[in-house]
């Protein structure tokens, strides 16, 4: 049997899910990028279509210059109540904190936001127990009584139980009904090797809990599974009585410690109960999403691009140039908060991807980002294409060459290292070029990982511009063997 596949594969993390009649909707963090927190409809909870992204208006988010990368968005939870869809989420940046959106059609609009100062720190879910109270449940893991329409806290945030006793990071919970008790699921063990999910039980949303005696019910830590760091979890019930859990993981690769670099993805497991509580089977194989092609014939990008921290319309356009994304410089380079750049997430461990340029007002490229100090591009302008490793605090040309006017197709594939099994080899190699000539440089993937970078995200693949102003004319990405 081959290695499971993600039912969301790349950087999707934090999934929290829900259910109308025989429709699935499910949500994720987007952290620094914008539009943020991406939304997408199933019906067999195995594939999944992004349908929009929650907040995709300044009156939603706003992410200055200086957020952090890993900062943003984090962990929204999604339920639906009364007739209405309900988003709960924290926004870690200055004039951030929890905030609550609401919409009758999870694809959009979604309302500006109703601010929750009353509730304290992260991770945010919400539950509506019989006679119509709304609780607030956060990471600690603490609860308070909100009106989830205006935002107003009813008394003091209260402790409810913080799982496995000398567990690190008592995290993401998520508060249900099921059958005559309260089941409080939350994620403990940090989300990096350790990381799993414990459960608790009780007679009222505020407990008292007493915990499962197999918790944790989910965790993949000291063991050989190929998907690791499993955790941040959300129990769904399917239409014929059965249930399933929505979870993160990683795929690690190459040596030792293992690098992963798609970031944390969405999995998926069946449910089933025993003497009360959940029992968790093994991960179900999603259907691995395949290539992508946008020609930017549409006047409106497609839900799956995303812009760090904004994207000013002034900046990003497919309408000057008909058939062409429009790129205007701001930041100097992808070492800048506030670069112009258009992505998606890396979904795929082989690939490649390629684009139309013409920098003949500019200078841009092709770029693989983790963050400002992690990415790696091949970029074109003044009859030149450099290609530029940004590695920490060390910034470097590794390799350049003069190319005659007019556009050009710029080239970067993931591929397998050439020493596989070597307790360093690396998890993958980046390789850039100019399609019909010489690949300029291959590079090691382990440096854009989070085992190296650190952080919340993963991979994305885009388009920038450095000075100027740089058309692209299409953008390809082709799953590759």
């Amino acid at each position: 049997m081959s290695d499971p596949h993600p039912v969301i594969a790349g950087f999707h993390p934090d999934p929290s899910i829900c259910r109308v009649g025989d429709d699935y909707y499910l949500v994720c963090s987007s952290f620094e990028y914008f539009p943020g927190v991406p939304v997408f409809h199933s019906r067999d909870l195995v594939r999944w279509t992004q349908i929009g992204n929650a907040l995709e208006r300044p009156s939603q988010l706003r992410l200055s210059a200086d957020t952090p990368s890993s900062g943003g968005v984090y962990a929204p939870t999604l339920r639906h109540h009364d007739g209405r869809f309900w988003l709960i989420v924290t926004v870690v940046a200055d004039g951030g904190g929890n905030m609550l959106f609401t919409a009758t059609d999870p694809a959009g609009p979604w309302s500006d936001p109703i601010r929750l100062p009353g509730v304290p720190g992260i991770d945010p879910d919400l539950a509506w127990d019989d006679d119509g109270t709304c609780w607030c449940t956060v990471a600690g893991i603490a609860q308070v009584r909100i009106d989830p329409r205006t935002g107003e806290t009813f008394g003091e945030p209260h402790k409810l139980w913080s799982g496995t006793p000398g567990a690190a990071a008592p995290e993401a919970p998520h508060l249900y009904r099921i059958g005559d008790h309260w089941y409080l699921l939350i994620a403990e063990g940090g989300t990096e090797r350790g990381h799993g999910v414990s459960i608790a039980r009780g007679p009222a949303p505020d407990g008292p809990f007493e915990p499962c005696p197999a918790n944790p019910i989910l965790t993949h830590r000291s063991t050989g599974h190929p998907v690791q760091n499993t955790g941040h979890a959300d129990l769904v019930q399917a239409p014929d009585g059965s249930w399933w859990m929505a979870f993160l993981g990683v795929r690690p690769g190459g040596g030792t410690p293992g690098w992963h670099v798609l970031g944390r993805e969405t999995f998926l497991a069946p449910v089933t109960w025993e003497e009360g509580w959940p029992v968790v089977g093994e991960i179900v194989s999603g259907s691995p999403s395949g290539s992508f092609m946008d020609d930017f014939d549409l006047a409106e990008l497609q839900a799956c691009w995303i812009s760090m921290r904004s994207r000013p319309a002034d900046l990003y356009t497919t309408k000057e140039r008909a058939g062409s994304l429009t790129l205007r410089a701001d930041g100097a380079s992808l070492d800048e908060h506030d670069v112009t750049f258009l992505g998606r997430r890396a979904q795929h461990l082989r690939w490649r991807a390629r684009t139309l340029i013409d920098s003949a007002q500019g200078r841009g490229g092709l770029a693989v980002r983790l963050d400002e100090h992690h990415h790696y591009e091949i970029e074109a302008g003044d009859g030149r294409v450099q290609v530029i490793a940004r590695i920490g605090s060390v910034r470097s040309v590794v390799a350049e060459q003069a190319v005659p006017a007019g556009p050009l197709v710029l080239t970067v594939q993931a591929a397998e290292p050439r020493s596989p099994g070597y307790p360093r080899s690396a998890p993958d190699t980046l390789s850039f070029g100019i399609e019909g000539s010489t690949v300029l440089a291959s590079l090691d993937g382990r440096y854009l990982s989070t085992e190296v970078a650190g952080g919340f995200t993963g991979r994305v693949i885009g388009m920038y511009a450095a000075t100027g102003t740089v058309h692209f004319d299409w953008f390809d990405y082709e799953v590759t063997p």
